[in-house]
């Protein structure tokens, strides 16, 4: 049969599963790879989970929006921790991650050959979702410590322009974006008539005081504000596939189309699962991201011996820091010398965007101290053996 052509040739192919499978060729690599967290769900996610076997009506296909108890158990969050309020301009949806959430709004927000602003460097599935769509991504690139620029943001606005995506704390760079700067662009989207896309899903994951800021929470914004989040990092939910949306009420009937079509409605028995993980104790989060922090400070001190061999911004959210390799190497080649020479993985910046460099995104979340810390000395020893010669 003739192989076919579609719109998926013009999609990136996703680079975590192109690295896993390096990864496996070379047994024994520590993967500062992929964007997980090291810990699991709370106890009280699976104490929660017969309360969904007790109801045979679960088994059944429930609302598209998702389940009562866990929109009413959102809406608190958002309340007091986002300072969002769900009133009659906003709703909730839950959906199957974050990820599904972005492909459901601009899916409801576009039509083929519409743009979509992205900062640069940008998170890959975002770029992917828009190419997916029949849609151009617009790439405006962040200043030289990865923070917004506004004015920039402004010019690149066109009659085609439907939305623009911020990501804070972010992928991949770490960086948490000034609530100025976050004001600005929201203010820039409500005077021209298009979206602002929040991705949030590493809102937890601050550190040196940096405090986390939601767009939707500025006056008058839930009109066109999309906010996205997740229970994936902080609630150490990957699999689990639940994250949830705010969008203006009336995207609803739109974004609902999208992913009953899609989904239909979200797993039920992670949606219980969900629900019993936001009962758990403050000290669940404080204690998981305050070892993740001891291991960002790890990974910094080990990065700062390379001095010379890169240059990185500080970075105060997310688990990531985004390196800039003094060198004329390909990132993909750099990549896959450091798994198969050196067994440790990161991933190439070139699938975000960034390709008038070399540039490396290292993720620390999915490991704990000294397992991080032999992976960093691996990546360390590296690229001085690399680069240097």
């Amino acid at each position: 049969m003739e192989s076919l052509t579609s719109r998926m040739q013009a999609v990136q192919s996703p680079i975590i599963p192109v690295v896993g499978e390096l990864i496996k060729n070379s047994p024994g690599t520590i993967s500062l790879g992929q964007g997980v967290v090291y810990y699991n769900p709370p106890p009280e996610a699976r104490e929660f989970l017969p309360k969904f076997f007790v109801e045979p009506t679960n088994n059944l296909y429930k609302s598209v929006e998702g389940i009562p108890p866990l929109l009413t158990a959102l809406a608190g969050k958002l309340q007091a921790f986002n300072n969002i309020e769900i009133n009659g301009e906003n709703c909730i949806v839950v959906t199957a991650g974050s990820n599904m959430g972005f492909m459901n709004a601009i899916l409801a927000i576009t039509n083929p050959g519409d743009e979509i602003i992205l900062n640069t460097p940008y998170y890959f599935n975002h770029e992917m979702a828009i190419a997916m769509a029949g849609c151009r991504a617009v790439l405006v690139a962040t200043d030289e410590n990865y923070q917004l620029r506004p004015e920039t943001t402004a010019k690149a606005i066109t009659s085609k322009t439907r939305a623009v995506v911020t990501i804070s704390p972010n992928n991949p760079t770490g960086v948490v974006y000034s609530e100025a700067a976050l004001r600005q662009v929201n203010q820039i989207c409500g005077d021209r008539g298009i979206y602002h896309i929040s991705d949030e899903a590493y809102e937890y994951f601050t550190y040196n005081g940096v405090k986390h800021v939601s767009p939707g929470a500025f006056g008058n914004s839930s009109k066109y504000t999309i906010s996205l989040f997740s229970l994936s990092k902080a609630y150490g939910f990957a699999s689990w596939r639940i994250g949830y949306m705010v969008i203006p009420k009336h995207l609803f009937v739109a974004v609902k189309k999208v992913q009953d079509t899609i989904l239909i409605c979200p797993p039920v028995i992670s949606q219980y699962a969900a629900l019993g993980a936001l009962q758990a104790k403050a000290e669940y989060l404080q204690s998981n991201i305050g070892a993740i922090a001891q291991v960002r400070q790890l990974v910094l001190d080990s990065l700062n011996r390379l001095q010379g061999l890169y240059s990185i911004t500080p970075a105060n959210g997310a688990f990531y820091f985004f390196l800039k390799v003094n060198t004329q190497m390909d990132a993909f080649e750099l990549v896959k010398r450091l798994i198969q020479e050196h067994k440790v993985a990161v991933i190439p910046g070139t699938t975000f965007g960034m390709d008038d460099g070399c540039y490396l995104r290292v993720a620390y979340g999915a490991l704990q101290k000294e397992t991080a810390k032999e992976g960093i000395e691996r990546l360390v020893q590296g690229l001085e053996t690399i680069v240097r010669s």
